[in-house]
């Protein structure tokens, strides 16, 4: 039986992935206020498995996947030190897969879905750090907690006691104006940090897309999760 031959990135595409990455880190950069944090997530939904060891050797240390299953194929034999993010719905005969395969799970929408992520967590001695994804914008395109219900159920999903909350991220609706953007990148930046003073606990800000990160980071994000500024169109 044939060994089969690993996929491997033409010369001339190292070099623009490289650059890439250099370009987007260099917009961070500019875009940081003194003092500020920011990690890019380098998301690589639908791109081949060969472009995230690339990416990690140029310093990149956060991924992001939207699918556990294409997950669980692209990063069985992931680098060490590198920290995987799930940025897409979970659903719940997921949960199993994913609390394997993920560092952090930022799509926690519900209550529900936290209990369930929590209990399956207590079965196999896991603390699973989560963030909470909130509809900022309130698309019906999207999932995630109303802010009143983040605001209700915030205090209960901390007390779960195999999750760890690190965070709150947010996807904001498509088709909007830079002046709404703004907006929205405030009010989720004020919640957050409403919520850390309450509880006493350091969250992140997971907001910014390849689109938008740069104006995300001005008003206040700590994490941006980009794919196509790096990668080129999903593939």
């Amino acid at each position: 039986m044939k060994k089969r031959k690993k996929t491997r990135i033409p010369k001339q595409k190292k070099v623009l992935l490289k650059n890439r990455i250099k370009e987007v880190l260099k917009n961070i950069e500019s875009s940081k206020a003194a003092g500020q944090e920011v990690k890019l997530l380098a998301v690589t939904k639908t791109h081949p498995k060969e472009v995230i060891q690339k990416t990690f050797d140029c310093g990149i240390k956060f991924f992001g996947e939207n699918k556990v299953q294409e997950a669980e194929k692209k990063y069985i034999d992931r680098p060490k030190g590198l920290e995987l993010h799930l940025i897409g719905a979970l659903q719940t005969n997921k949960i199993n897969k994913a609390l394997k395969i993920f560092d952090v799970i930022q799509s926690v929408d519900s209550l529900k879905l936290a209990k369930n992520i929590n209990k399956r967590a207590f079965a196999i001695s896991k603390k699973q750090r989560i963030f909470c994804q909130i509809n900022i914008g309130k698309d019906p395109q999207k999932i995630g907690f109303t802010v009143d219900e983040f605001e209700y159920h915030v205090e209960e999903i901390i007390n779960l006691s195999s999750i760890k909350l690190e965070g709150i991220m947010t996807i904001l609706p498509n088709n909007i104006d830079d002046n709404k953007k703004n907006q929205l990148f405030t009010k989720t930046k004020k919640i957050t940090e409403k919520t850390s003073k309450m509880y006493s606990m350091p969250l992140e800000v997971s907001m910014g897309m390849s689109g938008d990160y740069e104006a995300a980071i001005e008003k206040g994000s700590t994490m941006v999760r980009v794919g196509s500024k790096l990668y080129g169109p999903r593939k």
